[in-house]
């Protein structure tokens, strides 16, 4: 389930809705947005199966005319570290200019008869900023099949700071609209901050 908008009750509302330890989260994301105005957010709690037992995780982002902020809590079992069931929840704040790439996939049904506006049925939103980065690497090659020589490696680095997917038959057609809308002030802020510096 997500849910977007653009004020600190609607926020807090989301966040209540939720239904996911909502003042726990709601206490952390303050904390971390502080005194600034939310420009916008999106709150997106999943459901895994961990062989018998069923977690859940919320992940809220919030942007900020300054800051971009991601907030993840998750729910652990009782374990050999601690006899009761806890939840882990951390923040991260992030200069708007530190943002290095907003990628937003979208899987779209039958794209033959695509029209304009259509929703797609599975977004995937992928956010960069330097914290993260995936290297892939296979053996370098140049083409001639009866070349042995060792010619080293060759690859890519690529920015995976957070991924967030999306569907519209897990999540509901009204969350794939949220995180368009997300990623549309997302990348319009970041945008924005590029030609000011």
């Amino acid at each position: 389930m997500a849910k977007t908008g653009t004020t600190t009750q609607g926020l807090r509302a989301a966040i209540e809705r939720s239904g996911y330890y909502p003042t726990l989260v709601a206490e952390a994301v303050q904390a971390a947005v502080g005194g600034e105005p939310v420009v916008s957010y999106l709150v997106h709690q999943e459901t895994t199966f961990d062989a018998n037992e069923v977690r859940r995780h919320v992940t809220v982002l919030v942007l900020t005319d300054t800051r971009f902020i991601v907030s993840h809590t998750d729910e652990q079992a009782a374990d050999a570290t601690s006899p009761s069931p806890y939840a882990t929840t951390s923040t991260e704040s992030v200069k708007l200019g530190r943002i290095s790439s907003v990628v937003l996939s979208r899987v779209v049904a039958n794209p033959e008869s695509y029209t304009p506006g259509q929703l797609p049925r599975e977004v995937v939103l992928t956010i960069g900023w330097g914290a993260v980065a995936r290297l892939d690497l296979e053996p370098a090659s140049c083409g001639d099949p009866n070349c042995d020589a060792d010619h080293g490696y060759t690859g890519s680095s690529t920015a995976d700071d957070l991924s967030l997917r999306v569907s519209e038959a897990g999540d509901g057609p009204d969350s794939v609209r949220e995180t368009l809308a997300f990623a549309q002030a997302l990348s319009e802020a970041t945008a924005a901050t590029t030609s000011t510096r």
